[in-house]
């Protein structure tokens, strides 16, 4: 007969299967330590936190079992003694006095769609109840079924769970309650409308108390312990939505799995003091910015790659800022932000050490000619000095040397990848933006200057994979950062720089995007400007828009002891002279015209690159007349002396004069000795032949810095057949030229560069000469301008 009773209740419980457990739960994206970040309700518009029991304070199970079920633990889901006491009340009053239900009962009701439903309160519906208790205890642990109430049990409002009530409440996880505060939400599910404390705090109080007495009736608290959390008031703070990080928490809704999502919580390694922190700081900042510009910010722990701050927008309650677009995972330019990366592979491959000799002047790199962001244009410089000064032609001319191909390959295999238009490859314009990426990757990507050349990628969650990438070797790393952090000088006091912070500025073409990434010992941090929809920003780039937010995060994130900044082996010291590149031990005294400090790796020291256009090796011999100093030839009757001369690069040659001193330039020829035929040519720069020149979307005009190589004596420039005097003005009134400026000169002969500036469009020709009789000829074409 017990076989056979075992077995129907098998066969029921086939029949009648419990409801799916966890299918219409909600959902709640939590910060590291809990505390919600967004709530989605479940189907019937409830928020809940499933929690164990384990989790919640022990004065709470105390107080619940104590109150509603003292023999929870040892009956099988239904309490006979309490069965028996309900009936014979019913019995005597013709109608329900209690209920007899057990936690396990309640928790029937709770997930029973049927037993949930207004006036089911019929003996039917209670014996309902009864089997659903039974066939909980049959699936369910005690444990299991006591998380369920704590997860169900409802606690007014659109409030169900221990949890969730505890922080909409109180402000606080459940495992902090006070003996008070878990009397209160222990007595609060017998009535959640009537009891709610934030509306009704006395009735609410009076509920506790009869909790805290029953406590005290039974033994499980003191009567002194009682009589002190009887003086507690009941206050609770209004239900509504509070939102942290509302677009990281959207994300890892939409990214989870299903089965995450059923268990109801999704724990992120976001941290609410550092994410309320960069909130507030945006929000701060919002109003000072015109309309539709959001920001971005991206805050990731070097040591863990955990991400503890995540702002995909400026205002996530301003739909005019595009509020809902999270410019965190959004593809943009990347400006200059990618030039430490060129560098540190630069050093990886042993072209430059921290002070190799650089070119910053026009250029043409096969047709590409970059420009500076101040129009202007410097000279001879170090790679410290490009890096730090963000200068685009030296960036551009050692991508040339390294590879686009390689240098888009070497990001991607670390997690930064270059987004470009279907069908192109690899080109020049990457260093300075010309492929697409996120501040997500960045940030990962910048972390290895911290991390002794590994990137990684930002972990949005606690079961996330450390993935990490070799970017760099630890020494590029080393002296990248440095020339970052302080301006890579050997020799530079280092007191208090291991708190500092190496970072970067870009802005993308067009003023579209305003980038600052930023690397402490701890810390990297990204920041973005702009507009979501790729609207231009005149006057908005990174050093003045971006760059303040970077360093005022920076200064609020949590202070740790400074670390000390170990030099990796491969990486040295040495004095180098330029226009060599060479070590001063090493170079004549003589071909040492600047001395400099560097940073070397792996022992190499690398010579000055080569001159791209081929004039003349770093070391030549040339003949000067030693009464006139004037340059000669073995075949001249002029006798001359040989003597080594170091060279510098050909393109450097008009600003020698102002930054080395005339005892840089190469002699010039004499009179008598001047070589005929294709010896030494002339040839502009800064113009290609054949060239089409456009202004900047919404320029009125444009401008163009040209220069001549190789010249002798005193040149002229002529601009379609006219003299191009040199303040500016043309030998007829043509309102072709706005103006022209001269450049630095050397000593000998006319300005060696010209300014020109067109207002106008239409097709031009330039050409110069020198006393020599040679000249060069550039055609061109002016675009994009009112014709004149």
């Amino acid at each position: 007969m017990l076989l056979g009773l075992v077995v129907g209740v098998l066969i029921v419980d086939r029949i009648y299967p419990l409801p799916a457990r966890g299918a219409d739960a909600g959902l709640v994206v939590v910060a590291e330590d809990g505390l919600p970040l967004r709530t989605w309700p479940s189907r019937d518009g409830v928020w809940r936190y499933p929690i164990r029991p384990d989790q919640v304070s022990p004065y709470y199970l105390q107080a619940l079992l104590g109150y509603e079920d003292r023999w929870f633990y040892y009956h099988p889901g239904v309490n006979p003694i309490a069965m028996v006491r309900a009936a014979s009340q019913w019995i005597r009053s013709g109608r329900i006095v209690s209920g007899g239900s057990t936690l396990t009962m309640q928790v029937a009701r709770m997930i029973d769609p049927v037993l949930r439903q207004p006036g089911s309160r019929k003996v039917s519906d209670k014996l309902r109840q009864m089997a659903r208790a039974v066939q909980l205890e049959l699936h369910y642990s005690k444990d299991e079924i006591l998380g369920l109430y704590l997860a169900h049990a409802p606690m007014g409002g659109i409030v169900e769970g221990v949890e969730m009530a505890s922080r909409a409440y109180l402000g606080k996880p459940s495992a902090e309650l006070s003996l008070a505060d878990a009397a209160l939400l222990a007595g609060l599910p017998q009535a959640p409308s009537r009891l709610r404390p934030d509306r009704e705090p006395e009735a609410a109080q009076r509920a506790r108390d009869k909790v805290l007495q029953r406590m005290a009736d039974q033994g499980i608290w003191t009567a002194a312990e009682v009589a002190d959390a009887r003086i507690e008031t009941v206050v609770a703070q209004p239900l509504r939505g509070r939102w942290l990080a509302p677009l990281a928490a959207e994300r890892m809704r939409q990214q989870s799995s299903p089965g995450r999502r059923r268990a109801g919580v999704l724990q992120t390694t976001l941290s609410p003091e550092t994410q309320s922190i960069v909130e507030h700081m945006l929000l701060d900042r919002v109003d000072s910015l015109p309309p539709k510009v959001s920001m971005a910010v991206l805050v990731m722990e070097n040591d863990s790659l955990a991400v503890r701050a995540y702002a995909g927008s400026a205002d996530f309650s301003d739909a005019k800022r595009y509020n809902h677009v999270d410019m965190v995972r959004g593809v943009r330019s990347p400006g200059s932000t990618l030039k430490p990366f060129l560098y540190a592979m630069a050093l990886d491959q042993g072209l430059i050490h921290s002070e190799s000799l650089l070119v910053d002047a026009p250029q043409s790199f096969g047709g590409y000619q970059p420009g500076n962001f101040q129009a202007s244009f410097t000279g001879a410089v170090s790679v410290s000095q490009a890096l730090q000064r963000s200068l685009n032609v030296p960036a551009v001319d050692v991508l040339d040397r390294v590879g686009p191909a390689y240098f888009a390959s070497t990001l991607r295999s670390a997690g930064l990848r270059l987004r470009m238009p279907q069908g192109a490859v690899p080109n020049l314009s990457l260093i300075l933006g010309g492929g697409g990426t996120t501040l997500e990757e960045l940030v990962g990507a910048y972390r290895a200057l911290a991390h002794d050349g590994l990137a990684g990628t930002p972990r949005m969650t606690p079961q996330a994979p450390r993935n990490e990438f070799r970017l760099m070797s630890p020494g590029a790393a080393f002296i990248v950062r440095d020339i970052l952090e302080g301006g890579g000088q050997p020799d530079r006091a280092r007191e208090g720089t291991e708190r500092g912070i190496a970072w970067k500025t870009g802005t993308s073409f067009g003023f579209r995007d305003a980038w600052a990434i930023g690397v402490t010992d701890r810390w990297t941090i990204g920041v973005w400007v702009g507009r979501p929809d790729g609207t231009p920003n005149p006057g908005f780039f990174g050093a003045n828009i971006a760059a303040p937010l970077l360093r005022d995060i920076v200064a609020a994130l949590p202070v740790a002891p400074p670390m000390a900044r170990v030099q990796p082996p491969s990486v040295a010291r040495a004095d180098i002279c330029w226009p060599l590149g060479l070590p001063a031990e090493t170079t004549a005294p003589e071909h040492c015209q600047v001395r400099r400090a560097a940073w070397t790796l792996d022992g190499a020291i690398p010579p000055t690159l080569p001159d791209r256009l081929g004039l003349g090796a770093l070391l030549e011999t040339v003949w000067v007349d030693p009464k006139t100093g004037l340059r000669t030839r073995p075949d001249c009757r002029v006798q001359g002396v040989p003597r080594e001369q170091a060279n510098w690069p050909s393109h450097l040659k008009p600003w020698l004069a102002s930054q080395v001193g005339p005892s840089s330039l190469t002699p010039a020829w004499h009179p008598d000795c001047v070589p005929s035929g294709g010896l030494g040519n002339l040839r502009i720069v800064g113009l290609d032949d054949g060239a089409t020149l456009q202004p900047v979307p919404g320029a009125r005009e444009l401008s163009v810095n040209v220069e001549v190589l190789n010249a002798s004596g005193p040149v002229y420039w002529l601009l379609d057949g006219q003299v191009l005097n040199s303040d500016g003005t043309l030998g007829s009134n043509d309102a072709v030229i706005a103006g022209a400026e001269s450049g630095n000169a050397p000593a000998q002969g006319d300005a060696r560069s010209r300014r020109l500036r067109f207002a106008s469009a239409g097709a031009h020709a330039l050409t110069v000469l020198d006393e020599a009789g040679r000249y060069d000829r550039v055609p061109f074409q002016v675009r994009g301008l009112p014709p004149s």
